[in-house]
C-alpha cells in the first residue's frame, strides 16, 4: 500500500504526531520491504512451498507451465509470482488486468516473439487479477498460452471456476492459496517488528492477528501503523492501545465463491433457528451490496421448503419482505428483510412439504398410466356425459361436513402417502384433520417423527 494510502488509515488526525506521519510516508510499505526473496521466506502455504511441494519443485527447476494462483487477499500470490521472477531464466513480465487491454496484450505476445527469436528465451507473463480480464481479452492470449510463446501466472481472489475462461483455465495447473493460519501470521508479525526496531505486547499481536483474518498484507499494514503510533508517543513497544487504533475498517471478504458460500451459511442458520446467526449473515451480504432481490427470494423458497405448514404465515412474510424491497428500497428494507429473517428463524421448522412434492413428483413420473379416474374428469362440454365423465362424482359442499371420502388418484398411487405433517406448530393441528379423514385417531403425530 502506498505511503499515502496509509495515511488515509490514520483518520484521526489528534492520535498521530509529525513523526509518525513522516515514519509512515517516507518509506516503502512493510509489506513490500518484507516480500520473500527465497521459497524458505514465503510464510505460509506450506502444501504448495513446502520441500518437495509441487509448486516450489517447478519454481526451482525453472520448470513453470502456466499457472492460476487462486487464494483471499494477502496469502501470497504477488509475492510467489515475484519469487518466480528472481528465480527464472525467462523474460518475466506483469500486466494488471484492471488497466491492460487487448492491445497491449497483443503488443507483449509480439515482445515475446522477438525475445524467443533473439535469444532463444520464453516470457513468464504474471497477470494480476485475471478475473478482471474480460472474455475478448482472455481469448486473446489462449493461443499464445497454447503454444507455450506465453507461460501465464494469474493470480486471482475469485473463484477460477466462473471468471476465467474454460480453454484459458484447462492450460493451466490451478494452485489454491489458504488464507494465514495464527502461527503464520504471528510469524509474519515477528519479522515486521523485527524490520521496524520494534517489540509489541502479547496481546497487541493476538489483537492483530485475530482483526487479520488469514491476510498477511493485513496484518502487516496493521502493524505499521501501530508502530507508527507507538514511535509517536516515543515508545519502542506497541501496546494494545496502538493496535486498536490502528485497526481501520476491513473490507469485508465477499467475492463470487463467497457469494455461495455465505447464502448457504445464511439458509442453514435460518433452517437451523437460529435468528442472531441469520441476522450476522445478513448484515454481512448486506454490508457487502449483495442483492437484496437475491436475498428475499432465497427467503421465499426457504419459507415453504424448511417451514411449509408449520407456520402457515412464513410464506406471507417472506413474500411481504420481497415487496417491500420493490416498493421500499435500501437501506429502508434492511429492516424489513430483517424482520423476516428472525421470523423465519424462531418459527416451527417442517420440511414435509417439500418431501411430499419430492415424493409425488416420483410417483407422476414412474408409477402407471396416470388416467384421471372418470368421476373427476370435465363433465361441462357437450358430450362429456356420454362418455361418463364425471358418474359419481360428490360435491364436498352438499355434505355437512364439508368432505366425503372418494378417490382423487390414479388407481395405481391411490394409497401412497406423500405429505405426512410433523407435529411442529400449525401442523399439530393439520395431522388432526388428516387422521379424522382417515377415521384415524388424531395422535398429533405423523409417522414420520420430526422434520428433517
Amino acid at each position: 500500500m502506498p505511503g499515502e494510502a496509509l495515511g488515509s488509515v490514520l483518520m484521526a488526525g489528534d492520535l498521530f504526531s509529525d513523526a509518525a506521519r513522516e515514519r509512515l510516508t517516507r518509506r516503502a510499505p512493510l509489506a513490500d520491504r518484507l516480500r520473500p526473496t527465497s521459497l524458505d521466506d514465503v510464510v505460509g502455504q506450506e502444501h504448495l512451498v513446502g520441500p518437495g511441494r509441487p509448486l516450489r519443485r517447478l519454481i526451482e527447476a525453472d520448470r513453470l507451465s502456466s499457472v492460476i494462483l487462486w487464494g483471499p487477499p494477502g496469502t501470497g500470490k504477488t509475492s510467489l509470482a515475484r519469487l518466480v521472477a528472481r528465480l527464472t531464466s525467462k523474460e518475466f513480465t506483469e500486466l494488471s488486468a484492471v488497466s491492460a487491454s487487448v492491445k497491449d496484450v497483443r503488443g507483449l505476445i509480439a515482445r515475446a516473439e522477438a525475445v524467443l527469436g533473439e535469444r532463444d528465451v520464453g516470457t513468464i507473463l504474471f497477470l494480476d487479477e485475471v478475473h478482471r480480464f474480460n472474455k475478448a481479452q482472455q481469448d486473446a492470449l489462449l493461443p499464445s498460452v497454447e503454444s507455450g510463446l506465453l507461460v501465464l501466472i494469474g493470480a486471482t481472489t475469485e473463484n477460477p471456476y466462473f471468471e476465467v475462461n474454460a480453454p484459458l483455465l484447462s492450460r493451466s495447473t490451478l494452485f489454491r492459496l489458504e488464507p494465514l493460519d495464527e502461527d503464520a501470521l504471528v510469524a509474519l508479525l515477528g519479522r515486521g517488528l523485527e524490520a521496524e526496531g520494534m517489540t509489541a505486547d502479547d496481546a497487541a499481536i493476538e489483537l492483530l492477528v485475530d482483526r487479520a483474518a488469514g491476510d498477511g498484507r493485513h496484518a502487516l499494514t496493521s502493524l505499521e501503523v501501530a508502530t507508527a503510533l507507538a514511535t509517536g508517543r516515543e515508545s519502542e513497544q506497541v501496546s494494545v492501545d496502538d493496535a486498536e487504533a490502528a485497526l481501520g475498517t476491513k473490507a469485508i471478504l465477499y467475492g463470487r465463491d463467497e457469494h455461495y458460500d455465505v447464502i448457504s451459511a445464511f439458509i442453514k442458520s435460518i433452517r437451523g433457528s437460529d435468528a442472531d446467526a441469520g441476522l450476522y449473515w445478513l448484515a454481512r451480504m448486506l454490508d457487502a451490496g449483495e442483492d437484496a432481490r437475491f436475498i428475499a427470494r432465497r427467503l421465499v423458497i426457504l419459507a415453504s421448503e424448511d417451514i411449509g405448514m408449520a407456520d402457515p404465515m412464513a410464506l406471507l412474510v417472506a413474500d411481504a419482505a420481497a415487496r417491500a424491497v420493490e416498493f421500499v428500497g435500501l437501506p429502508e428494507a434492511r429492516l424489513n428483510l430483517a424482520h423476516a429473517v428472525v421470523h423465519l428463524a424462531t418459527a416451527p421448522k417442517s420440511n414435509r412439504v417439500t418431501v411430499g412434492l419430492g415424493r409425488a413428483g416420483a410417483d407422476a413420473r414412474s408409477a402407471g398410466t396416470g388416467l384421471v379416474p372418470m368421476h373427476l374428469r370435465d363433465a361441462h362440454y357437450r358430450g362429456a356425459a356420454d362418455l361418463g365423465h364425471g358418474d359419481g362424482y360428490e360435491y364436498p359442499h352438499d355434505d355437512p361436513a364439508g368432505w366425503v371420502a372418494q378417490q382423487y388418484r390414479p388407481p395405481e398411487v391411490a394409497d401412497n402417502t406423500y405429505y405426512d405433517p410433523s407435529p411442529h406448530g400449525f401442523e399439530a393441528e393439520v395431522t388432526e384433520r388428516m387422521a379424522c379423514h382417515r377415521g384415524d385417531p388424531p395422535d398429533g403425530l405423523g409417522s414420520m417423527g420430526g422434520s428433517k
